[in-house]
């Protein structure tokens, strides 16, 4: 099976180009599908979200602050995470998720500095200054890519 080759299933699709209101024979004939009277029987329906003049939902709730389209969504990753490692070993953002220390890398990966590392690593992550103290205390070195 391919990509390319997928369909939808037999008789779950329906035509757009179906011609409404050509009588009782094409099944979709008279109020073509309208029902009978009634605002959205008319043309001219309301716009998407008009409530009939009521005060509509989406100006009814409060708008508190704003959202920053241009934040950074980093996962911080404690140092004691980093004792899983081999001595000697390199920690990227790849071995960070084959360990399964992080899912989902999102806009980033910073090693935080809350607890004491044993062991001696090749860190190639964004670290915090405390982090990066304790790493190079046990003997290990800091790259940032």
């Amino acid at each position: 099976m391919n990509l390319s080759t997928l369909r939808p299933a037999e008789g779950s699709v329906h035509s757009d180009n179906f011609r409404r209101g050509r009588g009782h024979g094409s099944g979709n004939g008279k109020t073509a599908g309208k029902g009978h009277k009634g605002q959205k029987a008319r043309s001219g329906r309301p716009r998407i979200g008009f409530e009939g003049g009521q005060m509509p939902l989406y100006r009814r709730l409060p708008k508190r602050g704003f959202t920053n389209r241009n934040t950074k969504d980093i996962v911080a990753v404690n140092i004691a995470a980093l004792d899983r490692f081999e001595d000697g070993a390199e920690v990227t953002v790849d071995s960070l998720m084959d360990l399964g220390i992080v899912k989902n890398p999102r806009d980033g990966v910073k090693i935080i500095g809350n607890a004491d590392l044993s062991k001696k690593l090749t860190v190639k992550v964004m670290t915090s200054e405390g982090a990066k103290a304790k790493i190079e205390a046990a003997g290990g070195t800091c790259e940032v890519e």
